[in-house]
């Protein structure tokens, strides 16, 4: 759930295997279960849950599942010590960063964390150290199936976009994180969204041309999304389509 490319991330969340797909829903779940803790059951009056559904969704959590979630969280007091750690580091030749972790325990998540860095060329750094890096960004993609890119530009700049970029395979709307859910609300009951989300998105690019580099990169990337605790991970690491 990571990296300046979405749409090749969910390509590649798409086809993950069972083993993969439990690991995701169970991350998304936790993020709904807090998201209700804090703001309640219905995503109408409640945005972060209606952004972990619409990352759910993007990820092909069924409905039942979702629902479940949610009713259990309505009525439980799980969750209640979960919090939001941000880790900032470099990996390999200085690649920018940022892992989001939703966390019961500190100590172990930071242990984790700093594992993966110093197992893998990288190094984790101070709070601030690659952030500015990155600027905030409202994140939607959707599947370009045909759709006339005069109307969808026209859709998403009067809703409140910032930019659009059209691809072969989606189209990419960015938004000021201010705007997102206007926009996202706007263009979801026109289009079917693959991905909304508010990401961190890099301002430059950082390539890496050593072999060894990018597989450790590659591993470090790996070992952060399959862990538990961690919810997002935003680099800028200007992958190869191979490492996607």
């Amino acid at each position: 759930m990571s990296g300046h490319s979405k749409w090749s991330t969910i390509k590649r969340k798409k086809g993950a295997n069972d083993a993969q797909r439990a690991k995701i829903f169970t991350k998304i779940s936790r993020e709904i279960l807090v998201a209700v803790k804090a703001g309640g059951p219905d995503p109408d009056n409640n945005s972060s849950l209606k952004d972990a559904i619409a990352k759910g969704r993007a990820a092909n959590m069924p409905n039942d599942n979702i629902a479940r979630t949610i009713k259990k969280a309505a009525g439980s007091t799980d969750g209640d010590n979960y919090e939001t750690v941000v880790y900032e580091g470099y990996g390999p030749s200085g690649v920018a960063v940022i892992v989001n972790t939703l966390t019961d325990n500190r100590n172990r998540t930071a242990a984790n964390v700093r594992h993966y860095f110093d197992k893998f060329g990288g190094n984790l750094g101070t709070n601030g150290c690659v952030s500015f890096m990155f600027d905030q960004k409202g994140v939607i993609i959707i599947e370009n199936d045909g759709i006339d890119e005069d109307e969808i530009t026209m859709d998403a700049l009067e809703a409140g976009a910032e930019d659009l970029t059209v691809e072969e395979d989606c189209i990419e709307i960015t938004t000021d994180p201010s705007s997102f859910h206007i926009v996202r609300d706007a263009l979801e009951a026109k289009y079917t969204l693959s991905s909304a989300e508010v990401s961190m998105v890099p301002q430059t690019m950082t390539q890496l041309t050593d072999e060894s580099q990018i597989v450790l990169m590659q591993r470090l990337l790996d070992n952060l999304d399959d862990d538990d605790d961690v919810q997002d991970v935003y680099h800028n690491w200007d992958m190869p389509e191979d490492a996607e």
